[in-house]
């Protein structure tokens, strides 16, 4: 008769090891995970959605008394620097300064305002260099009275034209 050969010791095989990499892949994927989760922040989640939707009816009626004051805004953004045209159809006086607000879509961390500065119109003020990116646009008087929105995706765009919501 012929001697069998002893089989080779269960780690020795593929098989076993091509399952245990399965699950331990989960495992490794799943902690990678976790780990992410709780050192990044999103910023996209608001404690208080209460006070978020009374607000909503405030920020409406200022977008609207930019209507009124017939308020438009042209912005240049370029490296470093931030520059203002606000115009009044009804010929309302422009205010001396301004705050302009840059807020990324997505990550809080990265969001500036500036106070603007200027006369006749024209305003302009220094700003950290910006992510590329979809960035939305808020211009505001200082007393909070009027504002005006926008977005602006860099780094295609550039230049990017502020009007008033529709009454």
């Amino acid at each position: 008769m012929s001697a069998r050969k002893p089989a080779a010791p269960w780690y020795r095989q593929g098989w076993p090891w091509f399952l245990i990499a399965l699950p331990a892949t989960a495992v490794v994927a799943g902690t990678v995970t976790a780990w992410m989760a709780i050192k990044s922040n999103d910023g996209l989640v608001v404690d208080d959605y209460y006070k978020q939707g009374l607000a909503i009816q405030k920020t409406m009626a200022r977008g609207q008394e930019a209507a009124t004051l017939g308020l438009s805004a042209t912005i240049r953004l370029s490296a470093g620097s931030a520059q203002v045209e606000l115009s009044s159809a009804t010929g309302e006086p422009l205010p001396d300064t301004l705050f302009f607000t840059l807020a990324y879509a997505t990550r809080a961390n990265l969001d500036q305002t500036v106070t603007l500065v200027g006369n006749n119109g024209k305003y302009q003020a220094p700003i950290q260099p910006l992510r590329a990116g979809h960035w939305k646009l808020l211009l505001e008087d200082e007393s909070r009275a009027w504002r005006l929105t926008g977005a602006i995706h860099l780094p295609t765009e550039t230049e990017v034209r502020l009007i008033p919501p529709d009454k």
